[in-house]
């Protein structure tokens, strides 16, 4: 019989992994773990035993999954052409690892960095909390942040691009 702390622990472990799906049955208990994008979906079906309903709600209510409709045009494409011209000069701050991105040292402190800043090879951009350890990023190039690629409490992989910054 799995505990809600188990539970909870599967879906953090699940989340944090590169894994999209995941299905757990134990003692005539099932559940079924699926990501979609950065969103995590937890359903919860019981078998035979109502052991499951310890679930905690949000674990066991899935999440909705949005999809845009993707629609192309010539103007966008050129923009397209226009931005990747314009990002292959621009460095890119990467994440060393999986874990949350936070954006100030604290939730009423201010950013690190904003878009325009200026930082030096030493400036700290974010931190990534990673088991409970809270790692400071640095910029590792001079120069000014032209772009902020995630946001504040999302989960990063390992190399997913964090900022754009123009070298100086």
């Amino acid at each position: 019989m799995l505990k809600v702390q188990e539970i909870r622990e599967l879906i953090k472990l699940i989340d944090k992994s590169s894994i999209e799906e995941f299905i757990f049955e134990h003692e005539g208990s099932k559940i079924k773990l699926k990501k979609s994008s950065t969103e995590t979906i937890a359903v919860s079906q019981p078998v035979i035993q109502t052991a499951v309903n310890e679930t905690p709600k949000s674990a066991a209510e899935p999440v909705p999954v949005v999809q845009a409709e993707a629609k192309e045009s010539e103007p966008k494409e050129e923009t397209t052409q226009e931005t990747a011209a314009d990002t292959a000069n621009l460095h890119k701050i990467t994440s060393p690892m999986v874990g949350t991105y936070y954006q100030a040292p604290s939730p009423d402190a201010e950013p690190f960095v904003k878009k325009g800043s200026v930082v030096s090879k030493d400036t700290v951009v974010c931190i990534i909390e990673a088991m409970k350890l809270f790692n400071e990023i640095e910029a590792e190039v001079n120069g000014e942040i032209v772009e902020i690629l995630v946001k504040d409490g999302q989960l990063v992989e390992y190399g997913q691009p964090l900022f754009l910054v123009k070298p100086e």
